[in-house]
């Protein structure tokens, strides 16, 4: 009996160690668009990790502050990173191809920016 409850109990612990590695294994990341620019406002790694922080922190100067500029604004991201198909037409914040819905479905958070904001470039159709 002894024998086989040591051998439940290791049994038990390979299967707590492999099942998350392969369950996890074949999760797809987001096929994330390419921006227009040469380059973002800051590392990709400090965009993925900050963005909000910086969006809001961007907000309250503008709203409460009156200061108005590009770097950090919702409009310049949308402006270069939500970008046309092959016939030119730009995808919907609904769509899973707006550069926005990619990674924020992909992470399961909830956008609320385009309730105001518009989702797509200046010079979209």
């Amino acid at each position: 009996m002894r024998s086989f409850s040591r051998l439940l109990v290791m049994t038990l612990a390979l299967a707590a160690i492999t099942l998350p590695g392969i369950t996890f294994a074949d999760v797809p990341f987001p096929d994330i668009p390419k921006g227009k620019g040469d380059k973002c406002v800051a590392p990709t790694d400090v965009i993925r990790q900050t963005h909000m922080h910086l969006l809001l922190h961007k907000r309250d100067l503008t709203m409460h502050e009156g200061i108005r500029t590009k770097k950090y604004s919702l409009r310049e991201c949308i402006n270069c990173h939500v970008q046309p198909d092959k016939d030119g037409n730009y995808p919907s914040i609904e769509s899973k191809k707006h550069f926005c819905k990619t990674c924020h479905s992909y992470a399961a958070v909830t956008i609320d920016c385009f309730q105001c904001h518009v989702a797509k470039p200046d010079d979209a159709k």
